[in-house]
């Protein structure tokens, strides 16, 4: 079986729709001035289109994006329409994610861009780790040196005191670990040790790097549990998760939020939140109905059983109702799993799935003079 790009959106939920938040068709008024992502294939908004080399994973064909504003049309987005950090983006006040920063040097719109509303640097298959689909992607450590160019080609063209102050008050969305668990080798008690001290190690060297470049404010994804998408379930005879996978990201899940605990008290005027998305998948994978999913288990676009035995393309079979499938292909979620969990990710109160504080408690720290919202 042909892998590529293996990466699971963060966070399912139903919950209600915030007041002075914009919803899916509208935008509202900035609460940050700029947002930049890093990350894997849930945020890419087409950086790997702009890949060269066999095995890129690119969603540049039908049936991607069929249901996207303005008509199908495949706009790098591993989505049937918008991904996560496009909702995330419309709660923050923006239309949609940032432009991918490959497109926007291709247009030579960099500046410009990054001035305006941010960068994304996702690109799927993307790990922590550099030798995680070596080849195929931009890892983390290369988007945050691309992050770095931006910052360097900003200030030597708007000025090094109006760059920081942009930095400072925008909003960083970092997702990213996923493939790194799906891809592992590590098998022995000693192997998997090592690998958590890698991951863990790259992981809060990117955060302290981003930090250094300005970043103050760190909406975070957290790895969630990836043994249960549909490449991963389809091995099984029975369809049934893969607890042992899903331990292995549990763990990882829990060393990030101590390292990043860690790393807010040693960096100065650091904030972050930090969406744990074992909390949403379990209940939604226990009553999917309850939710308004139909299938939990299965690709809507793909092939074979549980539509995990080959890509979602022209010719494969496209489920009738999207919205009722938690699953777009055999390993990204739909267009209406990525919109729920961005609600999820901005919700206060007992429902609260972020620590310490949420993506909107985030914003509004983030935005110091900026006009509030109101509830």
């Amino acid at each position: 079986m042909k892998k590529f790009g293996l990466v699971l959106v963060g966070l399912v939920v139903v919950l209600p729709v915030l007041v002075g938040v914009a919803d899916a068709g509208e935008a509202t008024r900035r609460l940050v001035p700029a947002m930049f992502v890093l990350g894997d294939s849930t945020l890419d908004v087409g950086n790997n289109n702009h890949l060269k080399g066999q095995g890129v994973p690119r969603a540049d064909k039908p049936f991607f994006g069929i249901d996207f504003p303005g008509g199908a049309m495949s706009t790098g987005r591993f989505s049937n329409g918008y991904n996560i950090a496009d909702f995330i983006a419309k709660y923050l006040g923006f239309d949609r994610s940032p432009v991918a920063y490959l497109a926007l040097k291709s247009r030579n719109y960099l500046i410009p861009g990054a001035m305006d509303r941010g960068v994304s640097f996702a690109s799927a298959g993307a790990g922590i780790l550099d030798s995680t689909n070596a080849g195929k992607n931009i890892p983390l450590s290369q988007q945050v040196r691309y992050m770095a160019s931006t910052k360097a080609a900003m200030e030597a063209a708007k000025g090094t005191r109006k760059v920081s102050k942009l930095l400072a008050d925008s909003f960083f969305l970092l997702g990213i670990g996923s493939n790194d668990i799906i891809l592992s080798t590590a098998k022995t008690p000693g192997d998997i040790a090592a690998l958590f001290t890698f991951l863990v190690s790259n992981y809060t060297v990117a955060i302290t790097d981003l930090y250094g470049m300005g970043a103050r404010n760190l909406g975070i994804i957290n790895v969630g549990p990836v043994g249960c998408v549909p490449l991963v379930r389809v091995v099984n005879a029975t369809g049934a998760c893969n607890d042992g996978m899903n331990r292995l990201a549990m763990v990882l899940a829990a060393k990030i939020k101590s390292a990043v605990a860690s790393l807010a008290t040693s960096l100065p005027g650091l904030s972050y939140s930090l969406g744990d998305s074992f909390a949403f998948f379990q209940p939604i994978f226990a009553n999917p109905q309850a939710s308004g999913f139909l299938s939990v288990d299965t690709a809507c676009c793909g092939s074979g059983r549980l539509g995990a035995e080959g890509v979602c393309m022209r010719n494969s079979r496209l489920c009738g109702n999207r919205d009722a499938y938690m699953f777009w292909d055999w390993v990204h979620s739909t267009q209406r799993v990525a919109e729920l969990g961005a609600q999820a990710l901005f919700q206060d109160g007992p429902a609260q799935v972020t620590a310490p504080i949420s993506f909107k408690q985030l914003a509004l720290l983030a935005c110091k003079t900026c006009s509030m919202m109101t509830d």
